[in-house]
């Protein structure tokens, strides 16, 4: 068995190339909580937001995942900030399709002239001149779908996005979008904890789409003193949240976690757990815990 290893780095997570050309390091990061709370605002330490973000750049990360409603527009202020000029092997997503009325409050808009001015928007806050990989945050039950993914293709053909991905869809969403265009990636709630989109992430793996798990710490109702989550992480010198996420990057290779943080210490704990290899009967006892 291993332990957390004392040189931390994201690489040993493994690589996946998002749409079959732009690889990434499994293991990224996802900005939302380096917002105010309820994702509303700047956080009460700015600095200490940039000095995450380079730290993980430090780390090997190189994906980073953010929207234009985390804030709205902060997180993507935030990593410009912080790492703008961007080195060559940093990949950042974005999304669009979500507003805000205020703290903990998000509502869909897929109309196609919104989502095209959102894009000119992270273009610009972001600091780039084509999003590597553009997702659309929610589809409106409002809009056709093929609207709104046509309006994505159609900004992926004028080269103001390389790759499209959607987050929070079904299998058949998936299929209905995919019979349009490629699909790169889809981003759903998925954890060693919450597995309701398991048929989502089996098809995804079938067409080699990657799955960016949000959420991927629900790790309290299995944790415990005397849990197989507790145990398995003590024998490897690791905390259970770590072991959820050695858990989710054993689980299929098209998994791209993206653990959020806004502490430093936290980001290289989370960082860690990419060196931290499961034995075959850990990896299934974990497993039966969500049967």
């Amino acid at each position: 068995m291993t332990t957390a290893p004392t040189d931390i780095s994201a690489t040993p997570s493994g690589s996946f190339a998002i749409g079959g050309d732009l690889d990434v390091v499994r293991l990224g990061y996802g900005t939302m909580q380096l917002t105010g709370d309820g994702v509303w605002g700047w956080p009460a330490d700015r600095d200490n937001a940039v000095a995450v973000l380079r730290r993980a750049v430090e780390l090997g990360t190189t994906f980073f995942d953010t929207a234009d409603s985390y804030g709205p527009v902060v997180a993507e202020a935030l990593l410009k900030e912080a790492l703008h000029p961007y080195a060559d092997d940093v990949v950042i997503a974005t999304k669009a399709g979500l507003t805000r009325q205020g703290p903990g409050v998000w509502t869909p808009v897929g109309v196609p002239a919104y989502l095209r001015q959102q894009c000119e928007m992270s273009l610009r806050n972001l600091g780039v001149e084509r999003i590597d990989l553009f997702q659309l945050h929610r589809i409106d039950p409002a809009v056709r779908l093929e609207d709104q993914v046509g309006e994505l293709m159609d900004l992926r053909d004028e080269g103001k996005i390389r790759h499209i991905g959607l987050s929070e869809v079904s299998v058949d969403q998936l299929q209905m979008a995919a019979a349009l265009t490629p699909i790169a990636t889809v981003q759903n709630l998925y954890n060693l904890a919450n597995r309701d989109a398991q048929e989502l992430l089996e098809y995804c793996e079938e067409q080699g789409i990657g799955f960016i798990p949000w959420f991927p710490l629900a790790t309290g109702q299995l944790s415990g003193e005397d849990s197989v989550l507790s145990a398995a992480a003590a024998e490897h010198g690791a905390t259970p949240s770590q072991l959820a996420l050695a858990w989710l990057l054993r689980r299929s290779p098209v998994m791209l976690p993206i653990p959020g943080t806004s502490s430093v210490a936290h980001l290289e704990d989370n960082t860690a757990a990419a060196a931290i290899e499961l034995t075959d009967d850990e990896y299934a006892a974990l497993t039966a815990l969500g049967d």
